[in-house]
């Protein structure tokens, strides 16, 4: 396998992700990308206002979205793939929660990759380690191809 996508992943360590990513979504959750290796990825993030609910505390939309997107980073990102993978589904597990201007890390590790569906996890954790969410999903190959800058 050529890592030449990991590697030029791998530069993108300690850059804000909302100037590289190609996902809205993830340029408007912000974060940065700590650590890459083949398959998984650590990301840390701040909780925002506008990724609160209404008691103060991370909404679970805005968890499963950064769940979601750290995942989607880490197919596209680290694996030799060379189109779309698309969530078939996301199952959380809200186990704990965390005020506005927390930091959070959105650890993720693929756990199979077959020819057609990928499967992986994710955690997250607080400044703290407690976990606050565990994510599992199946993504699907499409044929779209990638329209990263490789």
């Amino acid at each position: 396998m050529s890592n030449n996508r990991l590697k030029a992943f791998q530069r993108l360590i300690g850059q804000p992700l909302a100037e590289h990513s190609p996902s809205p979504l993830a340029r408007w959750l912000g974060g940065t990308l700590e650590h890459a290796a083949p398959g998984e990825t650590t990301f840390a993030f701040v909780v925002r206002t506008d990724m609160a609910n209404p008691a103060g505390i991370l909404h679970g939309g805005a968890a499963a979205a950064i769940m979601d997107e750290v995942i989607g980073a880490t197919v596209h990102g680290t694996l030799e793939v060379n189109v779309f993978y698309t969530s078939v589904n996301l199952v959380i597990d809200f186990l704990d929660s965390v005020p506005v201007g927390a930091a959070i890390t959105a650890t993720t590790r693929v756990i199979r990759q077959g020819k057609t569906i990928i499967n992986a996890e994710c955690w997250l954790r607080d400044a703290q380690e407690r976990l606050l969410a565990h994510a599992t999903t199946n993504m699907l190959r499409t044929n779209v191809p990638l329209q990263m800058g490789e």
